[in-house]
């Protein structure tokens, strides 16, 4: 493993468990393309796609100004 990735690994340890959560989902999401495996969605993933599904199919869409403004809110 080259420095640079160790010492970031080495400071996830103060990371909040969410955030670590977030990157070793990440991670495994990388080992799986690397792999040439099939990614497999958590429940709580599963559950926010049946959601979607669930509001697409009953029409509810948000708007173009909505999607902007997050965008804008994540823009770096």
């Amino acid at each position: 493993m080259n420095t640079q990735l160790t010492n970031l690994l080495r400071r996830t340890d103060n990371w909040p468990q969410e955030a670590q959560n977030d990157l070793a989902e990440i991670v495994r999401e990388i080992e799986a393309e690397l792999a040439g495996g099939t990614y497999l969605a958590t429940p709580s993933e599963l559950a926010g796609i049946a959601r979607g599904l669930s509001d697409a199919a009953q029409g509810k869409f948000v708007t173009a100004a909505e999607v902007e403004k997050v965008f804008k809110k994540h823009r770096r």
